[in-house]
C-alpha cells in the first residue's frame, strides 16, 4: 500500500482582484517536506489563486507519479466546490474545477480534500506571501 502525501495549498490576492500568488507544500507520511513550490499569478481573485494552488500541486504530483494525496486548504468554498457540495456558478471557477478533476483522472490519483483553519496552513500562507512580497 502506498502512503499518501499531505499537500497544503494556499492562494492569496492583495486586492480582490489584485496581485496574486499560489503555492503548495508536499509532505511524506513521515511529515518530512518533499517539495514546495509557488507561482506569481499576476492579477487574479483570491478564489482563482486558491484553485491555481491546487492545480499547481496536482501538476507536480502528476510528474512525480504519486498515487494518493490528502489536500488541505483553508478555503471552505474551494474545498466544497471541488467535492461537489457547492454549486459553481462562476465560469472561470468551473474551468479550474474541471482542470482539477481532469488532472486527478489522468494520473489515477486518489485525492481527498479537507478544509483546515488558516492557522493550520501557516507554511503555505507564508510561501504565498513571500512570493507576493518579492513582486513589490
Amino acid at each position: 500500500m502506498c502512503d499518501p502525501y499531505s499537500v497544503y495549498t494556499d492562494g492569496a490576492s492583495r486586492g480582490n482582484p489584485g496581485e496574486a500568488a499560489a503555492g503548495f507544500l508536499v509532505y511524506n507520511h513521515k511529515k518530512e517536506l518533499v517539495h514546495k513550490e509557488g507561482n506569481y499569478l499576476g492579477k487574479a481573485t483570491n478564489n482563482e489563486a486558491e484553485y491555481q494552488a491546487v492545480i499547481l500541486a496536482l501538476k507536480f504530483l502528476k510528474k512525480s507519479k504519486a498515487k494518493k494525496a490528502n489536500f488541505y486548504l483553508d478555503s471552505t468554498l474551494v474545498v466544497k466546490q471541488i467535492k461537489g457540495e457547492f454549486k459553481i456558478k462562476e465560469p472561470r471557477m468551473q474551468k479550474f474545477c474541471l482542470e482539477i478533476k481532469s488532472l486527478i483522472w489522468e494520473t489515477g490519483l486518489t485525492a481527498d480534500f479537507t478544509h483546515i483553519r488558516r492557522e493550520q496552513n501557516k507554511e503555505a500562507d507564508a510561501l504565498v506571501n513571500e512570493i507576493l512580497d518579492d513582486q513589490q
